[in-house]
């Protein structure tokens, strides 16, 4: 007899290449043993290199949809990707502290597509921290933590923002010139040595990282755990095809984790 699956939330943009956003978010969370609910919170026109537009989902609607799924299902852990500001977001972080406080929430901060489109140019640097101040995590890469930051060094960005959440850092350049993942855990940092494939880069690469976090998390793991975990199964996808569409395979090796 199967063991009944965990419960997730993705909210997140519907991307009809299915390469990023929801669509991925889900595939990942049926490959690693949760099951994955989605609110949806924004309809773009895309594929995996092209980008013409989008249409955001207002904070009423997402919160209708997340109420209904929480006050059913019993959900510890939930992912939050593109959203279309920080007002909207921290109404929706809001309402979560209030009415459904055990709820461990991993922001991913989508700044622009793959393809090059720019969801947000105006960054409001107090609207930002307001809203780490209610995730448990926000998974940044280098050029976002800067950015949201207003800093040049992503090391110090980071730093700083360890002082509101824990935070996720990608693609982090050493001086040395080693490139690393780096986990800002309290008062801890962790180093995850990354192996760049050249030509095997992905449309989605973050979605899928930040949803793997997710699952090992819904799964018993501790933070530390979940983002080993996390990485090996995005690099299993980075190098799954060639192109930017990767391929969500089911990897023995993380059933016995999730």
């Amino acid at each position: 007899m199967q063991q009944q699956r965990n419960y997730v939330i993705s909210v997140a943009g519907f991307d009809p290449s299915a390469g990023a956003g929801i669509l991925a978010d889900i595939k990942t969370f049926e490959q690693l043993g949760v099951y994955g609910l989605g609110v949806c919170s924004a309809i773009t026109v895309q594929t995996e290199d092209q980008f013409q537009s989008v249409r955001w989902i207002s904070s009423e609607e997402i919160i209708s949809q997340l109420q209904l799924l929480l006050e059913k299902y019993e959900v510890d852990v939930m992912k939050i990707g593109i959203i279309e500001n920080f007002e909207v977001l921290i109404k929706i972080l809001l309402f979560l502290k209030e009415n459904f406080p055990f709820v461990k929430i991993i922001w991913d901060p989508v700044l622009k597509a793959s393809a090059g489109f720019e969801f947000h140019t105006a960054i409001h640097y107090s609207g930002f921290l307001e809203c780490c101040k209610n995730v448990f995590l926000i998974t940044p890469n280098t050029e976002e933590v800067c950015a949201l930051l207003q800093q040049t060094d992503a090391f110090v960005a980071a730093e700083k923002l360890q002082s509101f959440t824990h935070v996720f850092l990608k693609s982090y350049k050493n001086p040395d010139g080693r490139v690393q993942d780096i986990l800002f855990e309290e008062n801890e940092n962790y180093n995850y040595d990354t192996m760049l494939l050249n030509g095997f880069e992905k449309h989605g690469s973050g979605c899928v990282l930040a949803a793997a976090i997710t699952s090992f998390l819904a799964s018993g793991n501790d933070l530390r755990s979940s983002c080993e975990l996390a990485k090996s199964y995005t690099f299993e996808f980075l190098k799954s095809a060639p192109g930017l569409l990767g391929a969500h395979h089911s990897i023995k090796q993380f059933a016995n984790h999730a």
